[in-house]
């Protein structure tokens, strides 16, 4: 099962006179890491570089920002793949100190940044989630309410018309077994209008 991060963790090593900043944070989309690497940027205007990874919902990226290609992005992009993770973005800030490391001495660099930044990090496992919605006369509303908040679904919205609409999502596996228990609890009354539920 692949596991996100639940807070950004940091590290910070100096190697031959080089500083490297490093962070691993949870990252849902592109978008937001270049949000982030932009901020880096302009927080960090004497640094040579920040690079950085990204894997989210089975899209990656590695951008080496300068330094020769392949011995910052990738190997990053390496160690968030070895440790099973989705949805997070590691970043590195490097300030350079002078001392060239070589290609060998830049991919350890970058790699055991974010290896000693996952060291800190708070692991989570990712919870895939499926919305429902459920319709039913105003009499169960009550039961209904109940039967979501047992369950740890989230109660996404209500609304009132001729039945009660609850719009609620709960784990994929606990979906089915959901909406077969309330189908018995509400006696063939609860109608299910997402195609997803398998409206019945």
């Amino acid at each position: 099962m692949s596991v996100t991060l639940a807070a950004p963790a940091h590290s910070e090593l100096i190697i031959r006179k080089s500083r490297f900043i490093g962070c691993v944070q949870p990252m849902a989309d592109r978008a937001g890491a270049v949000a982030v690497v932009d901020v880096l940027r302009a927080e960090h205007p004497g640094a040579a570089h920040v690079c950085w990874a990204l894997l989210a919902g089975g899209h990656s990226a590695a951008v080496d920002d300068g330094e020769p290609s392949g011995t910052a992005g990738r190997p990053m992009l390496d160690v968030l793949r070895h440790q099973d993770l989705d949805g997070v973005l590691a970043t590195v800030v490097r300030y350079f100190g002078g001392v060239k490391l070589g290609a060998g001495g830049l991919v350890r660099a970058y790699t055991d940044s974010v290896a000693q930044a996952l060291l800190g990090a708070v692991k989570v496992p990712i919870v895939r989630r499926q919305a429902l919605r459920c319709q039913v006369p105003y009499a169960l509303e009550g039961m209904v309410r109940r039967e979501l908040e047992q369950a740890g679904a989230s109660l996404d919205a209500v609304a009132h018309g001729e039945l009660v609409e609850l719009a609620f999502s709960l784990p994929e596996d606990a979906a089915a077994p959901f909406v077969a228990r309330l189908n018995d609890l509400a006696h063939g009354r609860a109608l299910w209008p997402s195609e997803e539920a398998g409206a019945q």
